[in-house]
């Protein structure tokens, strides 16, 4: 049984992973999300913060107002968040804000991250909502994307392409 749940989220993660390519090839540092309710992926979004030059342009963040619009409301109860990097404060605070479920993450942020590494703003009792968390789906994958994205990136910046 847990294969099968493990494999279930991976469908969706490889959805979100796709995502993460996108945003690399638009220079963006490469995170996907997706948005699935009931079976059907209802949201989507990768970084564009280089892209938009939008501080706020993270993948979480784009993919829950696609779901929002798709819903036609703020609250997102019974979806399930996919992103390939955990959430960082402001991401995670949109999660507790939109209702969200849960959220299911690959890697984890050591300097950033807000769901588990540095603050786990998801599950704290003292907020209005709480969701679930799960890490390490797909997680040498991922690693594996960003590994490449940042040393693409260090030898683009001493002139080795």
């Amino acid at each position: 049984m847990l294969n099968d749940k493990h494999s279930k989220h991976e469908h969706w993660m490889r959805q979100a992973l796709a995502e993460a390519r996108e945003a690399a090839q638009s220079g963006d540092i490469p995170v996907g999300a997706v948005v699935v309710r009931e079976g059907r992926v209802i949201g989507r979004g990768r970084n564009q913060r280089e892209a938009l030059q939008d501080p706020t342009a993270h993948a979480e963040i784009l993919a829950l107002t696609a779901a929002a619009e798709y819903l036609g409301s703020w609250r997102l109860d019974g979806c399930r968040l996919y992103v390939t990097m955990e959430p960082c404060p402001m991401c995670a605070g949109a999660l507790v804000n939109s209702r969200i479920e849960e959220c299911i993450y690959g890697v984890k942020d050591p300097k950033a991250g807000a769901v588990d590494s540095l603050y786990h703003l998801c599950e704290d009792p003292r907020l209005n909502h709480r969701c679930r968390v799960i890490s390490g789906i797909l997680l040498p994958e991922i690693e594996d994307s960003l590994k490449h994205f940042f040393q693409t990136l260090r030898s683009r910046d001493r002139g080795i392409e």
